[in-house]
């Protein structure tokens, strides 16, 4: 069962928009779950996995909470109220106040994007196929056809590109499409640092954005795919108050 508070790592949103990112704490299971594992796709306990659901959602003041199926791809949903059907698609928009996005990751980034004086929040979730399919770029443009002229947007912790090792013809791929990806590991081997692309692909837009420089692989209190293999998702979570 979650604990009565979940905390949440500040994303600095602006004034009229509550949200954050998730780590570990709050929530309680067995390995490889254990912490406030919001990912229901990954062979945790499905009530459980509600239950943290339901204690996140009442941690930032929502009505209600919505989470898509995530597929790497670059699909936008506007949702208007709790869906019939879960939306399939990695990034989630909204106007209505009350309504919570959330996207969940373990080593992927997951972006907050708000313009509170237009009513508008998002979440995207971009992986490095996300990134090179142009996720933020295609929440962005939806935003702004629905009005949005003050974007700000906040990345949350995810895999660093000192460990995100990867083929040199991976490598060489992604930075073909989004050239500031392109890394190295500490050892010097290539690499993909998906944050840094994201960031980049933002400056270009002209959002303004931060990032909560923590690293999924090298922080306990994190999920990560890459570190643990079969593990629990953390979660970046928006609301227009």
């Amino acid at each position: 069962m979650p604990d009565e508070r979940v905390p949440l790592l500040d994303a600095g949103l602006p004034a009229g928009v509550r949200g954050g990112f998730t780590t570990r704490a709050g929530g309680r299971g067995p390995a490889p779950y254990d912490g406030l594992n919001l990912g229901d796709h990954v062979g945790d306990d499905p009530a459980r996995v509600a239950a943290h659901r339901e204690a996140l959602r009442a941690a930032v003041g929502a009505e209600h909470l919505v989470v898509g199926e995530q597929v790497h791809g670059a699909d936008v949903v506007e949702v208007h109220g709790p869906p019939a059907v879960v939306p399939r698609a990695d990034a989630l928009i909204t106007a209505v106040p009350g309504l919570a996005l959330a996207v969940v990751v373990a080593d992927c980034v997951p972006v907050l994007l708000a313009d509170p004086r237009a009513g508008l929040v998002a979440v995207a979730h971009a992986g490095r196929p996300g990134l090179v399919a142009g996720v933020v770029p295609a929440v962005v443009a939806a935003l702004r056809a629905r009005g949005a002229q003050d974007l700000v947007a906040v990345l949350g912790p995810s895999v660093c590109g000192g460990c995100y090792e990867v083929p040199q013809a991976m490598s060489d791929e992604v930075a073909a499409r989004v050239p500031a990806a392109r890394a190295r590991t500490r050892r010097g081997t290539p690499a993909v640092d998906v944050a840094a692309g994201v960031l980049a692909q933002l400056e270009r837009l002209a959002v303004p954005a931060s990032r909560v420089e923590r690293c999924t692989v090298e922080d306990d209190d994190l999920f990560s795919y890459r570190r643990e293999g079969r593990t629990g998702r953390s979660g970046g979570v928006v609301v227009l108050a």
